[in-house]
């Protein structure tokens, strides 16, 4: 069997082609806010492949997840846009408003939590950072936080005067110039507000999302595990775990 995986986000559309659940092709293109325009580029390639169904996560809002639907009905295959459920597959949320919770961070939980007795810390280095604690099956809520990137877009766009051209998030030490003295500075900030959580809330300490090695070489007593495509696997969950819920 053959399917279409989508992960739609703020910025970027990644998909994942599977057969027998092996990946077989994948590719991730900015969207510059038209994700419906950049999968109607793609919808030809998608149709020659001869697929079984199509599993959608997107964190875009009615208007343009209407738009996306419509464009992957022409493939006259069974889409599923996955969805945050107070309860689903014995994972509770913490949000009582269900809709404000990213489907992504929801996914990304489904994808790793299995142990009623473990305690997960599951954090996303992607356009934001996310933090999301469980207790086991009970999610706990979270933290949301500016990237890398995003923290120091933001001091350049409000700092008059100076210029901060890019450079590498690869050190910790005080920066003896303002490139440096900026970039430790911003990763210092992150990695301590996970240690900060993670002395709070000791847990089995989960990282996805482009960043994760960065982070994990400087939280190495936690024993982070690094999950690739964790989205992914998490969207495969909830696929299976809704046709069995119909079977």
């Amino acid at each position: 069997m053959k399917n279409l995986w989508l992960d739609i986000g703020n910025t970027r559309l990644k998909y994942w082609i599977t057969e027998n659940g092996q990946i077989i092709e994948q590719a991730a293109e900015l969207h510059l806010q038209s994700p419906a325009e950049l999968l109607l580029g793609l919808i030809q390639h998608f149709k020659s492949l001869d697929l079984q169904r199509v599993g959608v996560s997107s964190v875009q809002d009615k208007k343009n997840n209407d738009r996306i639907q419509k464009i992957l009905k022409f493939l006259q295959i069974p889409i599923v846009f996955a969805k945050v459920h107070a309860e689903f597959s014995g994972l509770r949320c913490a949000y009582e408003d269900t809709a404000k919770f990213g489907i992504d961070r929801w996914l990304q939980m489904l994808a790793v939590v299995h142990d009623p007795q473990q305690k997960y810390c599951v954090i996303s280095c992607g356009t934001a950072l996310t933090i999301d604690l469980t207790n086991g099956f009970e999610h706990l809520g979270g933290y949301i936080l500016p990237n890398l990137y995003l923290q120091r877009d933001s001091l350049i766009q409000n700092t008059k005067g100076i210029k901060i051209p890019d450079a590498s998030f690869d050190e910790l030490s005080p920066g003896r110039n303002t490139i440096d003295a900026v970039h430790h500075g911003i990763l210092l900030s992150l990695l301590s507000t996970i240690e900060k959580v993670m002395d709070k809330y000791p847990s089995k300490l989960i990282l996805t999302g482009g960043d994760a090695p960065l982070f994990a070489q400087y939280l190495q007593r936690y024993q982070p595990e690094i999950e690739t495509d964790l989205l992914l696997k998490g969207l495969q969950v909830y696929m299976q775990a809704l046709s069995a819920s119909k079977n």
